[in-house]
């Protein structure tokens, strides 16, 4: 991904600035994320137990597909010249709308909704953040993403 300036992502707005490459959401990666998060429902970690659930199989946690947001969006997004950091400031709005099957794929596409200075050096960016399932019109979530820049 190519670096641009402030002012050339500022001029962004209101335009997608990138879209992730797939990941697989397998039953390994959500078995791992159940262990890290202490959240081992049976419908993420028991295949045989989901299979009779309305899912028909294990599903991803909710927060196991906003956890990707971040890997996706260091895909996808630009980097900005002079960048010393950016930190997550939470969401406006999130949604998990479509449960995501084991052995689906993701990728996250990203717009920008605005993006404001809130000092010298400092600003304030806007996504509109929406999570796709290969294959599938609807996707497993939608978000209002704050994060904030340092130049």
């Amino acid at each position: 991904m190519a670096q641009i300036d402030i002012d050339t992502l500022r001029a962004m707005t209101g335009q997608e600035i990138g879209v992730s490459r797939w990941f697989e959401v397998d039953q390994a990666r959500i078995s791992e994320f159940a262990r890290v998060t202490e959240d081992e429902q049976f419908i993420h970690v028991d295949p045989g137990r989901a299979a009779s659930t309305s899912f028909g199989g294990t599903v991803a946690h909710g927060f196991l597909s906003v956890s990707l947001l971040a890997p996706m969006s260091f895909d996808a997004q630009p980097t900005i010249k002079g960048q010393k950091m950016a930190v997550n400031y939470g969401f406006d709005r999130l949604r998990l709308i479509n449960p995501v099957l084991s052995g689906s794929r993701v990728r996250g596409r990203f717009r920008l909704e605005d993006l404001t200075a809130r000092g010298a050096a400092e600003y304030m960016m806007r996504i509109d953040a929406t999570v796709e399932i290969e294959g599938i019109a609807k996707p497993a979530l939608k978000a209002a993403w704050l994060t904030i820049i340092y130049i």
